[in-house]
């Protein structure tokens, strides 16, 4: 596997990662259980307020909805880092849900999805392929259009 930098990665894509944004309910942001990090599902929070709120395709356009999973992403990747300090231990990204809030007619959720794979692998390149799910749900927290959970792995 080429050693592959997601801290260059993300220089090279202009990306700062924002700070980890602060639970809605009562959970924690991330768990490690040995070497691995459960970070808890992240909503498209940019600097306090949702980037979207609605339902794919009717009140959220599939495109704002692709964007919002890559800002979900970013917070994710925000929460690994308070977790553990830097990216460059993640070993690789094992699995991904991604849950839109969408019309029970829509089948578009793997495509909105993609805003976070294909981010995912840009920042750690092999290591970045990873298991997923894409799933339809009638609503998300705070009517986010998108929710996204992640598990990495990481050094010991």
């Amino acid at each position: 596997m080429p050693n592959h930098c997601p801290n260059n990665a993300l220089s090279g894509l202009q990306i700062m990662l924002p700070k980890p944004p602060k639970p809605v309910a009562s959970y924690i942001p991330a768990r490690r259980s040995g070497n691995q990090v459960l970070i808890s599902g992240q909503i498209p929070m940019q600097e306090g307020s949702l980037l979207a709120t609605g339902i794919v395709p009717t009140e959220v356009d599939e495109a704002t909805a692709g964007e919002c999973a890559r800002i979900c992403t970013l917070n994710g990747l925000a929460c690994l880092q308070a977790e553990i300090g830097d990216l460059a231990k993640v070993t690789g990204v094992i699995k991904v849900g991604v849950f839109v809030a969408s019309d029970p007619s829509y089948g578009g959720q793997p495509k909105i999805a993609n805003g976070c794979s294909d981010l995912l692998v840009q920042i750690f390149g092999d290591r970045g392929r990873h298991a997923r799910a894409a799933v339809g749900c009638a609503s998300l927290p705070l009517n986010a259009p998108v929710e996204i959970e992640f598990l990495f792995e990481v050094e010991d």
